[in-house]
This record gives structure tokens, C-alpha cells and sequence, in this order.
């Protein structure tokens, strides 16, 4: 692991970015050789984010393409991109500090953020700082842009920023997508924004409801008594969101879940073809993890089940585990973590401070991004349920984008991996929209299909990487 900044060059680094702040304060260090970087953005009092970038050792230059930066935004609402993102999916390292094969890494840079402010390491001097809605996220984020984009040397060369998010991270993304093309037309930020990609992403959560049933009836994990109960609660979901019952609907949505456990003998909704906690890319959760008592709102069952799939291979394939190294190591190197703070997984505070916006949809968001020439990428892991596909091509219906009727009507193209001859994933593009389903995974497709999903964010950065 590289060695972190002297004493001298930090205190020295630390006094520059307090100087330099003209957005936002920040405090950033990094590696001797500047291949990584990292520090917080004070986006406004009392809320701090997180955020380590990453320069790729494969960097190349091309006078057609420039070599991309990649904006990881982990979803929960409340789970670390730092952590799990960067250690779990799609970093350079694993959780036992190994190279990582399949690692983003070698397509672009990579920028993990622990956003909102209270997940991971990012942090809030008082629980009225935490954000309650995804606009107010999106601002804090544009709000560390801003910083971004005059403290990493890339960006300020013009290397152009793909905002790739996860599960609830797609809605973060919608927002900070729109507020970011904002920001660059009224020339309060100076940065180029590739692309927008959304990875089983929960953009409609009425759409993704309604799914659930047919979807698990026609692979067997309900019958049709169970069906006809789910269906029931799905329709009531529905006429919440629409009544604009939010805080209502998600309770409605997670007695859903809970009766989907019950009858379908815990089908995993993260991967239809197991059972909950059968997966073999998931960990162990520590028992700390676990304690903390959910409001009446959350089932802290399910909340937890999102980052239970992520972790399996901690148990099998070493002895670290994500929160281990996340209080230690990791956070000996960085430094600059307060005393104070201890890592989790998922923050319940930040969850729950989401309750009146997390069924909110952001299709108009996704629209505006269209409407803005903004390349738009959805990919799907085709075992999901908790962001089904189905779920995603019933959304993407509802866009009033001038291209959608064309889109639709073209032909999918089969994906391949490397040399092999098997059908990996499905393309459809038109325009800037571009659908990607991927063939044998789950919802969190870099782990699950680990190949076809680097090939794919090579196409979607355009990256002059071989």
C-alpha cells in the first residue's frame, strides 16, 4: 500500500486547501507519488463528505479520447461507496487488501464519496445537518465538485466525469446529474460530465413494486394465494405514491417485503435463484452492525440485507472484514478520520432522515438529463427483484424523451466476454440512452458478472484503455 504524505507536506497540504477553498472548505492529503488522493469538503456547516480518488496506473493518452474519472455513488440509502463500493465491487483492492482483478480502476480514475453526509466517513456535527431529500444530496455533492474539480489535476485537464451509481445511488445520480449540468451552463462549475450510468437503480419505486409479484410467480418463489396477498399490498403502494403519501407508502412497500420473506421462504431480493443470506458473494455482517434500533418506519431487516450480499466472500476467502479494516487499517492510513468516528456499513440516521422522499420517483430527473444531450445509461442484473429489470423497462416507458418510440423499437445486441462465445448481456442504444441487460446477475452487477461489467464501463466512459 503506498505510504501515506509526510507530517510536513500534510500539515502543509492541509493549510493550501483551507486557503484554497472557494466553494467550500476542504482538507485533503494523499500518496507521495499522487496516485491517490483523498479528504472532506465542508459543503456547508456542520456537513462534511468523504471522498479518495484513485489515478489509474493504466492512464493513457490519446489525442481522440480522454482517459475518464469515474463518480461512484453507493446506494442504502446510508451505505458507504468508500467502504463497500470501493473494497466489495469495484476498487483497486478487496476487503483483504488484495489486487482486484476486474478492478474499474483499469478503464479510469475512480472517485468514491461517502454521500450523503453521515454515511462512512463522512460526517455531520449535528443530526439537523443530515439531508432529507435527494436534491439536498445533490446539492451537497455539486457543492464538493466544485472542490474537485480545482484539487485533482485530471479534472482540471478535462478528463470527463461519468457519475456511475448503485441501487438508491440512481436516484443521488438523477439529481446531482441535472444539478451538475446546472451548475457548468451558469459557469459555477468547471468540469465536463460524460455521462450519467444507473445500475439497478431504484428510479421508480412504484414500477419496482408492481413487479415483484409476476416476477417471483413466474419463477416459482410465490403461488398464486401468495400472489394475490402480494399483489394487494403492491396496488396499495401505488395508490400512496400517488396520494402522495410517501412515508405511508414506504411502510406499505416494506410489509410487502416482509410477506414476499414469509411465503417465499426468504427468496433473496437481491438474487431471485437463492435464498437470503445464501449468497455466495455476501459477508457475515458483525454483530454491531445489526444492533441499532430502527424507527418504526424501517425494517431493519431489510436494511441490513443490502449490505449482507455484498459480503459473503469476507467469511470464504479471508479473514478481514469490511468494518475490520474500514476502523483500522484503512483508517490508520487515511489519517484524517476523526478519533471519534466509527465506520459502519449503513447508516440508520441517514435512511431514516429519507422517509418522505426515498418512494419518490426521479424519471423526470432521468428526462431532463436526456433533454439536455447528457448520455444516459441504464444497466440491469437480470436475477434482481429489488430493482427488477421489468421494473426498469416499465420506467424507462414512462420518459417523454423525444427518442424513447425509436429506442424502442430497435433491435438488442449480444454482448460477449473476452473469447468466450457465450451471450453475457444485451444492448439497445438510440441516441444518448443506452439499456444494458446483464445475463446471470444479481443487483450488484460488478461482483456478480464481474467481466461483462468492466467491458461495459469501457464502452460507457469511451475509455482508450485495451
Amino acid at each position: 500500500m503506498d505510504r501515506p504524505c509526510p507530517p510536513v507536506a500534510l500539515l502543509a497540504l492541509i493549510l493550501l486547501c483551507l486557503l484554497h477553498g472557494e466553494h467550500a472548505a476542504a482538507v485533503t492529503t494523499g500518496t507521495a507519488d499522487g496516485s491517490e488522493l483523498w479528504g472532506y469538503v465542508q459543503v456547508r456547516p456542520k456537513a462534511n463528505l468523504f471522498w479518495w480518488y484513485y489515478k489509474s496506473p493504466q492512464r493513457v493518452s490519446s489525442p481522440a479520447k480522454a482517459w475518464p474519472t469515474i463518480l461512484w455513488l453507493q446506494g442504502g440509502p446510508g451505505a458507504s461507496g468508500v467502504g463497500l463500493g470501493n473494497f466489495l465491487e469495484v476498487g483497486p483492492l478487496d476487503v483483504n487488501l488484495k489486487p482486484r482483478s476486474s478492478t474499474w480502476l483499469q478503464k479510469a480514475d475512480l472517485i468514491f464519496v461517502d454521500n450523503p453526509v453521515g454515511v462512512g466517513y463522512s460526517y455531520v456535527d449535528d443530526p439537523s445537518a443530515l439531508v432529507t431529500t435527494d436534491w439536498q444530496a445533490a446539492t451537497d455533492a455539486t457543492e464538493l465538485l466544485k472542490s474537485l474539480a480545482t484539487q485533482i489535476p485530471t479534472l482540471q485537464q478535462g478528463s470527463p466525469l461519468f457519475v456511475v451509481a448503485e441501487s438508491y445511488g440512481g436516484k443521488y445520480a438523477a439529481t446531482l446529474g441535472v444539478s451538475v449540468v446546472r451548475a457548468i451552463r451558469s459557469g459555477d462549475l468547471k468540469l465536463t460530465l460524460g455521462g450519467v450510468a444507473l445500475g439497478d437503480s431504484w428510479i421508480s419505486p412504484e414500477d419496482f413494486t408492481l413487479s415483484y409479484t409476476p416476477l417471483l410467480l413466474d419463477v416459482s418463489r410465490l403461488d398464486d394465494n401468495a400472489g394475490d396477498d402480494a399483489s394487494r399490498k403492491a396496488a396499495k403502494v401505488k395508490e400512496q405514491i400517488a396520494a402522495g403519501q410517501f412515508a405511508a407508502s414506504q411502510d406499505s412497500w416494506i410489509a410487502l417485503l416482509d410477506l414476499i420473506d414469509t411465503k417465499s421462504a426468504s427468496v433473496d431480493m437481491y438474487n431471485f435463484l437463492l435464498d437470503s443470506g445464501m449468497d455466495p458473494v455476501s459477508a457475515d455482517l458483525p454483530a454491531s452492525s445489526s444492533s441499532s434500533s430502527p424507527s418504526p418506519s424501517l425494517s431493519n431487516t431489510q436494511l441490513m440485507k443490502y449490505s449482507t450480499y455484498l459480503g459473503s466472500q469476507e467469511s470464504e476467502s479471508g479473514s478481514n472484514t469490511i468494518e475490520g479494516i474500514m476502523n483500522g487499517v484503512i483508517k490508520e492510513k487515511l489519517k484524517i478520520i476523526p478519533k471519534n468516528l466509527k465506520w459502519q456499513e449503513l447508516s440508520d440516521p441517514v435512511y431514516n432522515a429519507l422517509v418522505n422522499d426515498f418512494m419518490k420517483p426521479r424519471i423526470a430527473e432521468v428526462d431532463e438529463l436526456l433533454s439536455y444531450g447528457v448520455n444516459v445509461t441504464v444497466y440491469n442484473g437480470q436475477l434482481d427483484v429489488i430493482c427488477s429489470t421489468t421494473g426498469a423497462e416499465a420506467w424507462v416507458k414512462k420518459l417523454k424523451w423525444d427518442g424513447l418510440k425509436n429506442f424502442l423499437k430497435l433491435p438488442r445486441q449480444p454482448l460477449h466476454c473476452g473469447s468466450s462465445k457465450v451471450t453475457k448481456a444485451f444492448l439497445r442504444s438510440h441516441k444518448n440512452l443506452h439499456f444494458y441487460w446483464i445475463l446471470g446477475a444479481g443487483h450488484f452487477v460488478p461482483v456478480d458478472q464481474p467481466c461483462i461489467a468492466l467491458s461495459m464501463i469501457s464502452s460507457i466512459t469511451q475509455s482508450p484503455a485495451s
